[in-house]
């Protein structure tokens, strides 16, 4: 099958390689050109583990092209809006490039062509772009709602395997072109959902409004762990035994960040007022994401104190592990508010560093107090204390005498919980994490 994908993002290009990579022949349209001509070049512009192995093989068989001309997908039997949905100042999803594709997609289209938003869009846009493209264009069309689950560093396998593939629709010719395309995904039975566009766009948000919900309440359990002197990993494994509850995204840390959670909870909350619904739930989850960001900061205050002229270490700046997206990463708060403190900030990440780095001397408050490291043990050196903030496996196991050595001061403060308790203090570190019961000095040697 012919298929176009617009925009060359995260959700564009994992979509479109992988479409290439089940036998589609796949045109994908981006308007910056920098991009088309490394993807062109074999380039991945962003970090995806097994991306690049399978661009490169789906270029050599000719199976996808990129452009930067809608010209090119005049022949596409299925058309992906693909593009990026910020938040807007307000909190409402920016949806100019929405708009935008979705005219020039009418302006160059063949008859019947299926239009799919798979873009995270608020309820309710399916009808607006459906008058938009009307207005633009005589020839017929058919307009489906098809939103994407993707997890960042495991994208390929939730495309290829997905849990469900949701098709929001209303002619059904439309859904049968749609299932054709996804049977190949789905063969070892999971579900193709069918539904009405509007449900379709609810699924989305609804789904990851929910996943954020459940990091923010174990963080607030964790919180309260701190305080009662109960420990949060042996309170997640009480509770993750409960079938209803089941183990996903209840694990405790510095907060959620990313392209996806934070502008789809702010976006659910603003589209409700719309509809006359002032939903609380997502209110609170950002307003309480926020302070977790910076609830391991708080913990160093109280540690050292005045911190003006000491230097940290920050191993993991990316939002998550197993990729390169700095976007509203807990890391970013942490340095911030460092520096706002005095202090100065090394920082190690195998995949994110250059990023964090642009994103850090951009900022006049932040300029020329960070420094970025291209090994992890060098990144510790002098330093008054190390800050674990993102969970890369290679952080799990580290040489705590090359800690002790480069470290000026045995502190490790562990936002991600992917220390061993006993393992620290038994190398004689001091030990902060987020929820866990750390016993004292006295009470480690009695044990």
């Amino acid at each position: 099958m012919k298929v176009a994908v617009i925009g060359t993002g995260y959700v564009g290009l994992v979509s479109g390689i992988c479409f290439a990579e089940i036998g589609h022949d796949v045109i994908c349209i981006d308007i910056n050109t920098e991009i088309i001509k490394k993807l062109n070049n074999n380039e991945v512009p962003i970090y995806e583990p097994g991306l690049g192995d399978l661009l490169q093989r789906n270029l050599r068989s000719e199976r996808i092209k990129f452009s930067t001309s809608y010209e090119s997908i005049c022949d596409a039997k299925v058309i992906f809006i693909a593009v990026g949905t910020p938040s807007a100042d307000t909190g409402e999803a920016d949806l100019k490039y929405v708009w935008s594709a979705a005219e020039s997609i009418a302006q160059h289209m063949r008859e019947e062509a299926i239009v799919v938003l798979k873009s995270t869009v608020p309820v309710g846009t399916h009808k607006q772009l459906r008058e938009r493209m009307e207005n633009k264009t005589n020839k017929k069309f058919f307009l489906v709602n098809n939103p994407e689950f993707l997890k960042e560093g495991s994208a390929i396998e939730d495309f290829m395997r997905p849990d469900r593939v949701v098709i929001g629709y209303r002619e059904p010719e439309a859904f049968e072109t749609m299932k054709e395309l996804y049977t190949p995904l789905v063969r070892q039975g999971n579900p193709i959902i069918r539904m009405s566009n509007a449900s379709a766009e609810m699924t989305k948000y609804a789904s990851n409004s929910l996943l954020a919900t459940r990091i923010t309440f174990i963080n607030e359990i964790a919180r309260f762990c701190d305080k009662a002197g109960a420990d949060v990993e042996q309170v997640r494994k009480g509770m993750i035994s409960d079938r209803r509850i089941g183990p996903h995204f209840l694990y405790p840390g510095p907060g959620f960040g990313g392209s996806c959670f934070p502008k789809d909870v702010r976006a659910i909350a603003h589209t409700s007022k719309e509809f006359g619904i002032d939903m609380e739930i997502p209110r609170t989850v950002m307003r309480v994401n926020e302070t977790q960001k910076t609830y391991m900061f708080h913990k160093m205050i109280n540690h050292f104190g005045d911190i003006s002229g000491m230097t940290f270490a920050i191993w993991g700046v990316a939002f998550k592990a197993n990729t390169d997206d700095i976007r509203e990463a807990p890391a970013i708060s942490m340095a911030t508010e460092l520096i706002k403190k005095g202090a100065s900030v090394h920082y190690y990440d195998p995949e994110a560093s250059l990023n964090f780095e642009k994103l850090m001397e951009s900022n006049p408050d932040t300029r020329g107090k960070t420094r970025r490291f291209e090994n992890k043990y060098n990144c510790l050196n002098g330093c008054d204390a190390m800050v674990v903030m993102t969970e890369w496996r290679e952080f799990s196991f580290p040489d705590f005498s090359e800690l002790r050595e480069r470290l000026s001061k045995p502190v490790i403060f562990d936002a991600r919980n992917i220390f061993k308790t006993r393992n620290i203090l038994g190398e004689k570190f001091e030990y902060y994490a987020v929820g866990k019961y750390i016993p004292t000095p006295e009470e480690f040697v009695s044990r």
